[in-house]
């Protein structure tokens, strides 16, 4: 009996297990080597490439794919309402904390930072970056990981489309599907190389930045890290107990493990999107569902994001002695914080956008930038971590809103495990 359950254990977690390890020998790699680690970064780049190229595609169908052979209308509203309540609440839960926190601990409090110029920055067009986050100019552009939010919107409205044409679109619709299939079988196969691109990739990371965090934004890190191990394990326990009782905090923290290494590694929620719409099947959350949700998350669900957002804000008033105090302080951060996670594309760098908001709607000098940018870089993968694993609960609180608090004992995917 005890052999049969070692070796279930070892099945269930035998791939998040090669992954950490992976992770640790790079890890150790980038800390003996140093700078010389970055050999590794080729076989790294690999994979991320192959992520990055196989995601946009992979956006497209599973969105209108699962929106096209939704007959009831009425359910995708249901989804979409949901979700975007799911996504407004928790954001504001993790800004508040972060709101909290640093006004316990003030990020900023006598820390010296030499100021290096920035190059000149361009004021930021509020209005013209809402239109640009959710419209493209031309349809190339729509084709593009850069241009996520774009892309989904226009996922959703061809399948609606798809779907109103009743029976003569069941043959587009069901094109979709089998295409979804496809490439969710490619990702499969391409996660055979993940061990291999994880590992180098983060021997890159470790050797090239890893002393970084030992310098004048360790005060910074030393709030942030923790936050995000405390925010991950109650907060995240608290929303699955809330999808799915005892059962769903066990299932949901067995098959994080595998998009948490992901986006950790990868500091990325595009690349990871794969790898988690794995993980939510697994865990039990429907098709449709898994399918709306993590893809508009992966641009519009930032939990990380609110928490690094608030942290920069404070850090950026401590720099400029600037009081973090008052309910105007705290509400326009919160707005801020919450914005700047919508705004941002949901690749590396792209963090930049909710920066240079940042930077200026408080004002703060040109110069400021390459500080709240060193900030953002630092943060990046616990706040990819919570973003990633954050949109894998939401599907959870999503699909019980829809299917009712017993929706893990209905067994909603095994079909399509046996499809599998």
């Amino acid at each position: 009996m005890d052999k049969t359950k070692k070796q279930s254990l070892w099945k269930a977690y035998r791939f998040p297990m090669i992954l950490l390890g992976a992770i640790v020998l790079g890890s150790i790699a980038g800390v003996v080597m140093g700078e010389k680690a970055n050999i590794f970064k080729p076989f790294g780049d690999i994979f991320l490439n192959a992520m990055f190229t196989i995601v946009v595609p992979l956006v497209f169908v599973t969105i209108s794919s699962a929106v096209s052979n939704m007959a009831n209308m009425k359910r995708l509203g249901k989804i979409l309402g949901n979700l975007f309540l799911v996504f407004a609440v928790t954001g504001l839960i993790a800004s508040f904390i972060m709101i909290v926190t640093v006004s316990i601990f003030p990020p900023g409090e006598g820390v010296q930072i030499s100021m290096q110029a920035a190059d000149t920055i361009e004021p930021f067009k509020t209005a013209d970056q809402v239109v640009a986050a959710f419209t493209v100019t031309d349809f190339p552009a729509l084709i593009s990981r850069t241009n996520m939010l774009p892309l989904i919107i226009f996922s959703i409205f061809f399948g609606i489309c798809v779907s109103l044409l009743g029976e003569r679109g069941k043959v587009i619709a069901n094109g979709l599907n089998v295409l979804s299939e496809v490439f969710l079988k490619m990702v499969s196969l391409i996660m055979y190389y993940a061990p291999i691109g994880l590992g180098a990739y983060f021997a890159s990371l470790i050797g090239t930045f890893g002393p970084e965090l030992l310098g004048s934004y360790a005060r910074a890190m030393a709030i942030y890290y923790p936050v995000c191990i405390l925010y991950f394990i109650i907060a995240f326990t608290a929303y699955s107990y809330f999808a799915g009782g005892r059962i769903g905090v066990i299932t949901y923290f067995k098959e994080i493990v595998s998009p948490a290494v992901t986006s950790l590694a990868t500091q990325s929620s595009i690349a990871t999107l794969p790898v988690n719409l794995e993980a939510t099947r697994k865990i039990g959350v429907p098709k449709d569902i898994r399918d709306i949700v993590l893809p508009i998350g992966a641009t519009m669900h930032m939990d990380g994001s609110c928490l690094s957002a608030i942290l920069k804000i404070s850090f950026m008033f401590g720099i400029f002695n600037m009081p973090f105090t008052g309910i105007g302080t705290y509400v326009s951060a919160i707005l801020l914080s919450v914005l700047s996670g919508v705004v941002m594309s949901g690749v590396p760098g792209g963090g930049l956008i909710g920066e240079m908001l940042i930077v200026n709607i408080y004002g703060f000098p040109p110069e400021a930038f390459p500080i709240i940018a060193t900030i953002g870089f630092l943060v990046d993968p616990p706040a990819t971590m919570i973003n990633v694993t954050g949109d894998t609960v939401a599907a959870m609180i999503v699909t019980r809103m829809v299917e009712g608090k017993d929706w893990m004992k209905k067994k909603l995917t095994e079909n399509e495990e046996k499809a599998i």
